[in-house]
């Protein structure tokens, strides 16, 4: 196709790595000669409310890129907006075409997860109904790694190694004190556990790692959780426990639910997670009658760029050129795919897939990875993940502290 204007979003929770998935795209599109590339502030909720920017006037350099490619969270901003079916509310869609008309839109890019995937879908089946040419395209991101279709997703392998190099640390500092204690720490993950996975990283010659791990994909029992607790504790003084934020016991709720706290939800339902680790290490504490901590990572593993993965940071900005290059194709619909060629060494490709086989679908870690009643990670899971966290890119640092792009 013709280079004709592009325009990009980001959406869902941020990650390290997600901007340089957006300088993917903005640097491959201007190369290969598309006039303007245009942001969205704040996703599609943003440009339903006409909010976008040149993106040339912020990223004006080589230097500009380079440091947009270390600066985390969503340059642009974001959102959780879900776009409702066109047969419900088509005037919404009228909308977004007649802006996308009035850019002279011909490329259209979201950076973002299960949900944006649906985004994606939706704008280009009703793009086929109204006969428009515009291409919609996929840019893979989520630090939960849970979107299906592909091996991995950028932002993974990022927060798998704060994670795991946070797990060391924590470790490191609980094994000081001769007492007994008993340390839980929450990860995210609410229907998947690839998250708290990575913790098991953190096993190394020099660090014993967690002594277990609690999934979503599992169901969580109280009384099997005091059990396995009361084993480690006659091995060992200082236990650390990964436990992801959505684990659920037998009855569907969250074990943070517990709390009795009132949980809001989100566009999609999604129920707002949290307080998993506190309210657990309160429960062992009382149970047991042990110190207990609870330590919550939070939003500190989805944007610690200064301990970003090289290996991550570079296949996002893959994944953003190579969709600008499909939708240059003429493709449409479509999400951008890696494809693991091989382990050691560790080879990948990139392809693509419809969005319709990504959009609402969540990958779970698979059970047989899975040992001890889901209480560890077998070698398929390090030989899986290792890769992923291989290198190290430093941020720009000014006067002791990292410098990063922003839109004032």
């Amino acid at each position: 196709m013709k280079p004709g204007n592009v325009i990009v979003g980001q959406s869902g929770g941020p990650t390290s790595v997600i901007n340089s998935s957006l300088v993917g795209v903005f640097k491959t599109a201007k190369d290969a000669g598309c006039p303007h590339v245009y942001g969205m502030r704040n996703g599609i909720e943003g440009l339903l409310r006409e909010r976008w920017i040149d993106m040339s006037m912020y990223v004006r350099n080589d230097l500009d890129i380079e440091l947009l490619k270390r600066t985390p969270s969503s340059f642009l901003g974001t959102c959780r907006y879900k776009l409702p079916d066109y047969t419900q509310d088509e005037d919404t869609y009228k909308k977004i075409f007649a802006i996308l008309k009035k850019l002279e839109i011909k490329h259209f890019f979201y950076i973002g997860g299960n949900d944006s995937m649906d985004t994606i879908d939706k704008l280009s089946k009703y793009a086929g109904i109204v006969n428009s040419d515009i291409t919609f395209i996929g840019i893979p991101k989520t630090i939960d790694n849970d979107l299906a279709m592909t091996d991995h997703t950028p932002g993974y392998g990022s927060a798998a190694k704060y994670i795991a190099s946070a797990m060391k640390e924590i470790i490191r500092d609980a094994n000081t004190y001769p007492n007994e204690s008993v340390n839980i720490v929450e990860i995210m993950g609410r229907d998947a556990g690839w998250l708290t996975c990575a913790s098991t990283l953190s096993r190394t010659e020099d660090c014993p790692g967690p002594d277990l791990i609690c999934l979503p994909e599992t169901t969580f029992d109280y009384d099997a959780f005091v059990k396995t607790i009361n084993e480690v504790r006659t091995r060992k003084k200082v236990i650390t426990i990964a436990v992801s934020e959505g684990i659920k016991t037998a009855d569907g709720k969250y074990v943070c639910e517990a709390n009795k706290r009132a949980v809001s939800e989100d566009a999609f339902g999604h129920k707002a997670l949290g307080g998993t680790a506190l309210y657990l290490a309160d429960f062992i504490g009382a149970e047991l009658g042990v110190k207990a901590r609870g330590i919550v990572f939070s939003t500190l593993q989805r944007c610690a760029s200064h301990l970003v993965s090289r290996r991550d940071i570079t296949e996002a900005f893959t994944a953003g050129a190579d969709g600008v290059q499909l939708a240059l194709n003429g493709e449409t619909g479509k999400m951008i795919t890696f494809e693991r060629i091989s382990n050691n060494p560790y080879q990948l490709k990139t392809g693509c897939c419809p969005t319709s086989a990504v959009a609402n679908i969540e990958k779970r870690v698979p059970l047989e990875w899975l040992v001890n009643g889901g209480s560890y990670v077998t070698s398929d899971f390090f030989e899986y993940a290792r890769p992923l966290i291989i290198g190290e890119l430093s941020p720009f640092m000014v006067d002791g502290l990292p410098r990063h792009l922003f839109i004032d």
